[in-house]
């Protein structure tokens, strides 16, 4: 398998984590909005993005979905469907005097699909009673049972479009019978000043010297050609590591392709259970992921960043099949393309085994706590197949793992 395959293990399993945490170099335009393939026409406040959620004025919105609007406080919504009030739980947020809250939520109660168009950078709500039929993707699930526990183990693909959804029903049926969503990390708080903070901590060098300081001039000369191209200045980037350019120059590409944090698989499950109130675990935590990548030796970050430099012209190729993978469920395709992550040792052990072994040994405490809960457990595909894979590691724990 070629190296810059390999390297894009690095940006579907960060890129939700990493790509809204990085400072933006060039600002995104503002999403849309269509209901049926009408774009709605706001007079007061515009759709925004915010932690990788898009939160739209509330009541423009209803009132494009036929939906009346009786009240919106503490984080809840009343509202008026077909004759019937309803309830709804969202976080509310107050931007310029206008309210404005989840889309996710306000378009899955008004009987809508909701999707995303990265591409366009438009949200799609479409209505159930018109839409055609559609064959979700196939993704990546495991479903292992012990002690009067459930756990089902989904594999994300953390940046994603809206050609993901729907999800097939197995995901939504489980999902709906969980007491926990587990993840990685909550994708929702990754533009909290926390975790922007741990940025600039990490990702920023801050003894006086820049990027060109640190690695070699080809590997500088080929940065600035490219940030050059992208509509940026050569030296844009020049505050930070390596490894955050290599996630930077990565996500530029990704998106550029369609694909986005705000349409993962990670994130639709986290604005899932904040709308059904029940609890985001996290396996790990943005300092251990953050601490993963600035970690990595100088050889090692200088390496990666120059797989995505030379091969930039084909990274929106290898995300399109990353997609077509998760989409068909290809087992056998997740499997080379974890395999292949034991070409370089040092990444291996770090994106890979150490991680596993730590999520899986928390999974292990979900299994065998005899409360009689269920858990949806959403981490990167890549993490579950092969020798080191958490499948694997249940197995080896005396668990039955099987495939859904």
């Amino acid at each position: 398998m070629k190296n810059w395959k390999r390297m894009l293990l690095s940006l579907t399993i960060s890129a939700g984590l990493l790509a809204t945490s990085v400072p933006a170099m060039a600002a995104p335009q503002q999403p849309a909005v269509k209901v049926n393939n009408q774009v709605v026409e706001y007079s007061l406040g515009t759709p925004v993005i915010e932690k990788g959620t898009t939160l739209v004025p509330l009541r423009s919105t209803l009132q494009a979905l036929d939906v009346k609007l009786t009240g919106a406080a503490d984080d809840t919504i009343t509202a008026v469907v077909d004759g019937k009030t309803i309830t709804l739980t969202g976080k509310l947020k107050r931007i310029n005097g206008v309210t404005y809250a989840p889309i996710r939520v306000v378009g899955d109660a008004a009987g809508y699909e909701v999707k995303w168009n990265a591409a366009t950078r438009t949200v799609l709500l479409v209505s159930k009673t018109t839409e055609t039929a559609q064959t979700g993707g196939r993704g990546f699930m495991w479903e292992v049972e012990s002690n009067g526990n459930t756990v089902y183990l989904v594999g994300s693909m953390h940046i994603a479009d809206d050609s993901f959804y729907p999800l097939r029903p197995e995901f939504e049926e489980a999902f709906a019978e969980a007491d926990y969503l587990g993840v990685e990390v909550d994708v929702s708080k990754a533009a909290d000043e926390a975790q922007q903070q741990l940025i600039m901590d990490m990702g920023m060098y801050k003894d006086g010297t820049t990027l060109k300081d640190h690695v070699s001039t080809e590997t500088y000369a080929k940065i600035g050609k490219i940030l050059t191209e992208s509509g940026m200045k050569p030296n844009a980037l020049d505050a930070f590591k390596p490894w955050v350019v290599e996630t930077t120059i990565s996500s530029l590409k990704a998106v550029k392709a369609g694909y986005e944090a705000a349409a993962g698989i990670d994130l639709y499950f986290v604005q899932k259970a904040i709308e059904r109130k029940i609890p985001v675990i996290e396996l790990e935590s943005y300092e251990l992921q953050l601490g993963m990548f600035n970690g990595f030796s100088k050889e090692l970050q200088e390496k990666n960043l120059n797989i995505v430099l030379d091969n930039f012209d084909v990274l929106d190729d290898g995300v399109e099949q990353l997609a077509e993978m998760w989409k068909t469920g290809n087992d056998e395709a997740l499997l080379e393309f974890t395999n292949s992550m034991a070409v370089d040792e040092e990444y291996n052990k770090a994106m890979l085994i150490d991680r596993n072994i730590g999520m899986a040994e928390k999974i292990d405490g979900y299994l065998k706590n005899g409360k009689k809960e269920e858990y949806f457990i959403v981490v990167g595909a890549a993490h579950y197949l092969g020798e080191h894979g958490i499948v694997k590691l249940l197995e080896d724990k005396g668990y039955t793992v099987v495939r859904k």
